[in-house]
């Protein structure tokens, strides 16, 4: 059914006090909540809710405000419950008129509802974050106008793939699916496989990579015949066969795969679809996750640097095969066109709509006065991907499946800008509170310092 409406009626309890009463007014929170437009989520997030079947869903507020509280403090689902429910500053910004001691949901309702939403529905909360930027005065029309885009690398919540690890884990994987299902092995291998296992990261540990692949080739070797044994225990056996299907699809493809195949490889077992990225550092040649491309404001706003958009790619693309679409979705999120676009040496021959307004960094053709200066400004955008990876969950990625990867980065996108705005609401107060300290301390030392009042009184 449709989410339950919060309705704050003023109403008040005997025995509890209401929030708005307990709190400081002037908390970034409070200040934030004041300012977004809740009701445009009611609007697009109620419509992903049946009218009459099923349960009552839980308040959209209340949803929406955990996900963005999530990614503004980078916390997990379960820290974000345990701080809900002993911060009133947190329930205050999810709706809730009177302190509650249990938490009204659970920690798999957030999960559940990130996928019911979507990406495409996700998105909303970057488009609201850029709304409110723009009615407190954070963000000004003029500053989306020229923006720089960049990508990076959103890594998965994966262990360094090796190919000796690879082929244990998948035996032990193949043994357990038999286990569940009673399918009798001839053998598992598995106490042999976690000693070839040892062995062979010893081996490549002391550089004697003879021996290494010796362990590997046994693995490899042990893997086949688990397959083979599944094989003959589930042949005419309709339901296995389609139960270890995937499973077994996924041991052959890792069996076969060779160290510099082009084309799709297994990194990860329960992550299939994370992407070896090599991005050229010096510290990690090379990167398991999936490619993001990342835009920002070119200028510096009132309020800093905003994420106008973010967007998760797979297949490791080209970054100037990116651009088209990037340019194309963030004029749909900021309604407006943007003049200029700003990238760096890796989007040589890309295919944007207007080429002319695309400049790269080392440009010299068409680079002149105030381009040239916005030029220079393209670097900015590095911080700004290092704090949307370091401090709102962008740094690693424990979603699940490409849909998670995307949800991941517009979610750590929306998460940053609120984050701005709120630092620039604190700002703003201390700045207006200040000014009328100083008016006020001004009047005190002109009355004191001109001529003693005269009082008249009747006769």
């Amino acid at each position: 059914m449709k989410p339950k409406q919060i309705i704050d009626d003023g109403s008040h309890e005997l025995f509890r006090s209401r929030l708005d009463n307990i709190i400081n007014p002037r908390h970034e929170l409070v200040l934030l909540a004041k300012v977004i437009d809740w009701d445009r989520f009611d609007e697009k997030f109620g419509a992903m809710f049946d009218q009459k079947k099923g349960r009552q869903a839980l308040p959209t507020r209340l949803m929406a405000g955990l996900q963005i509280l999530k990614y503004m403090y980078s916390m997990s689902d379960a820290e974000t419950c345990a701080r809900w429910i002993d911060s009133p500053y947190l329930q205050h910004f999810c709706g809730e008129t009177f302190f509650q001691y249990e938490t009204p949901f659970d920690r798999s309702s957030m999960t559940r509802w990130r996928k019911r939403m979507g990406e495409e529905n996700l998105i909303e909360l970057v488009k609201e974050s850029l709304a409110t930027a723009h009615r407190t005065g954070a963000l000004r029309p003029e500053d989306v106008k020229k923006v720089t885009t960049d990508t990076t690398v959103q890594p998965k919540n994966v262990a360094f793939p090796t190919d000796a690890k690879l082929l244990y884990t998948e035996i032990v994987r193949l043994a357990g699916l038999c286990r569940k299902h009673g399918v009798k092995l001839r053998q598992s291998y598995i106490r042999v496989g976690k000693r070839a296992l040892i062995m062979a990261q010893r081996y490549a540990h002391a550089k004697q990579f003879r021996r290494h692949r010796r362990e590997v080739k046994f693995l490899n070797i042990r893997l086949g015949r688990v397959i083979r044994d599944i094989r003959r225990k589930i042949t005419g056996n309709a339901f296995l066969e389609s139960t270890f299907a995937d499973e077994l699809s996924m041991a052959i493809d890792l069996r076969h795969q060779k160290k510099r195949q082009r084309g799709k490889k297994i990194y990860s077992l329960h992550a299939p679809e994370t992407e070896c990225i090599g991005k050229g550092k010096a510290k990690q040649p090379y990167e398991f996750g999936c490619k993001v491309s990342i835009t920002t404001t070119n200028d510096r706003s009132p309020a800093g640097m905003f994420v106008l958009h973010a967007k998760a790619f797979h297949g490791n693309p080209y970054d100037g095969h990116t651009l088209k679409t990037v340019i194309e979705e963030l004029t749909d999120w900021i309604g407006t066109e943007p003049e200029r676009a700003y990238v760096d040496k890796g989007y040589r021959g890309h295919e944007a709509p207007k080429p002319l307004r695309v400049f790269r960094s080392g440009q010299k053709r068409g680079v002149h006065g105030e381009i040239k200066r916005e030029l220079r400004r393209r670097s900015a955008v590095e911080p700004i991907i290092g704090h949307v990876k370091n401090e709102h969950r962008m740094g690693r990625n424990y979603l699940k499946g490409k849909e998670g990867d995307r949800i991941n980065a517009v979610l750590a996108a929306a998460g940053f800008n609120f984050k701005r705005i709120a630092a620039w609401l604190r700002a703003l107060l201390r700045s207006i509170l200040g000014t009328v300290s100083t008016l006020i301390s001004a009047m005190v030392v002109l009355i004191r310092s001109g001529p003693p009042l005269v009082i008249m009184r009747e006769a």
